[in-house]
Formats: structure tokens, C-alpha cells, sequence
């Protein structure tokens, strides 16, 4: 008494959990302000690193020459133009960030509902069975 078209579904259903929906499923434990908004810190965080990093090297990298106009350049100024730098790439980088987070997690969604519906459709196999 089995029912191919049942065990095809559990066949289906076992792949996407575990492949896909690990990762649907922890995606979809959030709402979706949560989840962006958690993703977009971490990369802000990420990029404030990085950039310091950027910096860090530019400044060792030409250390001789940082240190011999270091009195003959306006510090004001040239703190303001890395902190725009620093605005502008932060700014682009969550931007971006925002945007692939916010396909993530429409698409997990949309697979979280698929799957879903097809538990929904087993179910139905089972109240068959029972009746």
C-alpha cells in the first residue's frame, strides 16, 4: 500500500531540508526588518574594519612621507575628507548589503512557503489514510 506519489513528496521534501532549507528555515525565524537590519550591522561593522584596515596600510605602507608632511597638512580637512570616504563607502557597501539580504530573504520565503504546501499536501495523504 504504497503511495508513489506521497513518497515522491517525503523524497522531495527530505532533499530541500537538507539542502536548501537549513538555511530557508533559519532565515525564516526572523521577520524580515530583523533579519536585514541584523545582516546590514554586521556588515557595516565588516566595513569599518576593513576601511581601517585600508587606511592602516596606506599610512605603513607610505609611513616616510606621512610623517614628513604631517606638519604641513591641514589635519582638519584631511579628517574630513576620510571621514566622507569613510561615510561613502560604509553608505554603498550597506546599501548593497540591503539589497542581497532583502532577495535572501524574499526568496527563503517564498521556498518556506513552498514547503509548506507541500506538508500541507501530506498531511492530506495521512487524513486519507485515517479515514
Amino acid at each position: 500500500m504504497l503511495n508513489e506519489e506521497k513518497i515522491k513528496l517525503m523524497t522531495r521534501m527530505a532533499a530541500y531540508e537538507e539542502n536548501e532549507g537549513k538555511r530557508s528555515m533559519q532565515i525564516g525565524n526572523y521577520f524580515r526588518s530583523d533579519y536585514i537590519g541584523l545582516q546590514v550591522m554586521k556588515s557595516v561593522i565588516s566595513a569599518t574594519i576593513a576601511f581601517a584596515i585600508v587606511i592602516a596600510m596606506y599610512i605603513f605602507y607610505d609611513f616616510e612621507s606621512v610623517m614628513k608632511e604631517i606638519y604641513q597638512v591641514d589635519l582638519l580637512v584631511t579628517g574630513k575628507q576620510i571621514l566622507i570616504a569613510y561615510v561613502v563607502f560604509v553608505g554603498i557597501y550597506a546599501v548593497i548589503t540591503y539589497i542581497i539580504y532583502a532577495y535572501r530573504y524574499t526568496k527563503a520565503k517564498k521556498s518556506l512557503k513552498k514547503y509548506y504546501t507541500h506538508l500541507t499536501e501530506l498531511s492530506g495523504f495521512y487524513d486519507e489514510i485515517r479515514r
